[in-house]
């Protein structure tokens, strides 16, 4: 039997009737309320990311089976390559790094630096990073790879499932294996080869991603950090109106950029802001867009705000990247900029807050208070829960309010045992009464730690159920 981890597994209809009988009967009993809080979408909130390429997983396509070893019995999973379609054009190949956990149908991912995520702690994900850049689908000719593994011969599917295995041996420090010998032979050479390489650069940042000032003056640097030969920089929707512009340090206009290139916002001394996003007649803000169409390095992570599995690039098609700026201003007072970033190795959500202004920025975040003293900066760093939701906003004057939303996603599943396996075959709540088709590959379960809450909880109201019908059909057989 598969189970149904980072790889995909096809549900049988039982499996999808025990679902609903769960999610059915949580949902009736409100025995889940307040855990697995829904994490906003990020269209009133400012989702954790660094920009470059955005993503949704299509599925796994490319893979055969592999066998975990643990004490609760082996497993066979499917192991292999992923597919993903960028926002704006362009496909990614990518890897699983989190062996237990699962693929959400849909899950939107973000280009992320490792430090927010499971590989930042990870000794060996420079590792990981060889075996994608010295396999397939790096590697395409399967003839000479087979050669160089004494693995026989290797089809595509052979090389991505012995691939993946070698993955999981470093990002889950798993007993897995191949199934298929000339699978195994690969990931057996690809293991024991394996060099320590440094982090990719991302594909495209903007540094810092917000700034602060009075109007009248420029605001930055903000830099570029780009692999790609140009980037397009917008201003503001509503320059036009606003007045702002973005210019280099001559005062210059600037419409591309390179890695490198420092941008300013030239805020006039009028300057209103953005309708959309005004704080008052004392002061605005306004945003700046960088785009570009490039390559995004093997490598990079990819995360996402839907406890789906992080992937790890193996592969890209020319694609779209952006990233994005915001700049405050006000006249007096305190004028902050904030930022933040998943750190985990902290296991903590670090928020970067700079007053640009003339008197201090207090604000309160998780029932603390923090000051910032004016032409100061500091690092406010949130301890958080693996697996924790959060979402926090920070208010200030002029109408200041910038809200952060996401998920802390920093650990592995680690091993499990097989009554988990089993319960990890039935589709996940979202999943059920969908319109994706069983078939479709794509992991089909849930993996949060509460799983086996959620199973037994179901267990009982099945039980309950049957026990109040027998009853009833006593009582009828009674009165007649």
């Amino acid at each position: 039997m598969l189970a149904a981890f980072c790889g995909f597994h096809r549900s049988t209809g039982a499996g999808r009737l025990a679902a609903a009988t769960t999610v059915t009967g949580l949902v009736a009993a409100g025995v889940l309320s307040g855990a697995g809080t829904a994490v906003a979408d990020g269209t009133d909130g400012t989702p954790q990311t660094q920009g470059g390429a955005t993503a949704a997983i299509n599925g796994l396509k490319t893979y055969g089976e592999a066998v975990i070893h643990q004490d609760g019995g082996d497993q066979r999973v499917e192991a292999g390559l992923f597919e993903m379609s960028v926002d704006g054009g362009g496909t990614l190949q990518t890897y699983c790094v989190d062996l237990h956990n699962s693929t959400q149908r849909d899950a939107l991912y973000q280009e992320t630096p490792w430090s927010g995520t499971s590989l930042g702690g990870d000794k060996d994900a420079g590792r990981i990073r060889w075996i994608l850049q010295n396999s397939y689908p790096q590697v395409n000719d399967l003839a000479a790879l087979a050669r160089r593994a004494g693995a026989g011969t290797l089809t595509e599917q052979d090389a991505a499932a012995g691939t993946q295995v070698a993955i999981w041996r470093y990002s889950d420090h798993a007993k897995v294996g191949a199934v298929d010998p000339h699978a195994e032979k690969l990931a057996d050479y690809l293991q024991k080869s394996a060099r320590d390489l440094g982090e990719p650069q991302a594909s495209l940042t903007l540094d810092p991603p917000a700034v602060s000032g009075r109007p009248g003056d420029v605001l930055g640097p903000v830099t570029v950090h780009t692999n790609a030969g140009t980037v397009t920089v917008s201003p503001p929707p509503d320059a036009a109106m606003s007045g702002v512009r973005i210019t280099d340090k001559t005062g210059k206009v600037i419409t591309s950029a390179q890695d490198g290139t420092k941008l300013y916002f030239d805020i006039p001394e009028d300057a209103s802001g953005d309708p959309s996003h005004a704080l008052d007649s004392e002061g605005g803000t306004a945003q700046l867009t960088v785009q570009a169409s490039t390559t995004v390095p093997v490598g990079r992570a990819f995360a996402s705000d839907s406890r789906s599995q992080t992937q790890i690039l193996a592969g890209s098609s020319e694609s779209t990247v952006s990233a994005t700026a915001t700049a405050t201003w006000a006249a007096e007072g305190a004028i902050p900029a904030v930022s933040a970033r998943r750190d985990c190795a902290k296991g903590a959500l670090d928020i970067f807050v700079a007053n640009k202004g003339d008197k201090p920025f207090t604000f309160e975040l998780m029932g603390a208070e923090h000051t910032i003293p004016a032409g100061t900066s500091r690092t406010v760093t949130v301890p958080l829960q693996e697996d924790q939701a959060y979402d926090f906003t920070i208010t200030g004057p002029h109408g200041f309010s910038h809200r952060f939303t996401g998920v802390l996603d920093c650990k592995t599943q680690g091993a499990i045992t097989t009554e988990s396996a089993r319960i990890h075959n039935a589709p996940s709540p979202a999943s059920v009464g969908g319109t994706t088709a069983p078939d479709t590959n794509l992991a089909e379960t849930g993996g949060s730690e509460i799983t086996p809450l959620i199973a037994g909880v179901a267990i009982g109201f099945v039980v309950i159920g049957g026990a109040v019908l027998v009853a009833l059909r006593k009582r009828e057989e009674r009165n007649t």
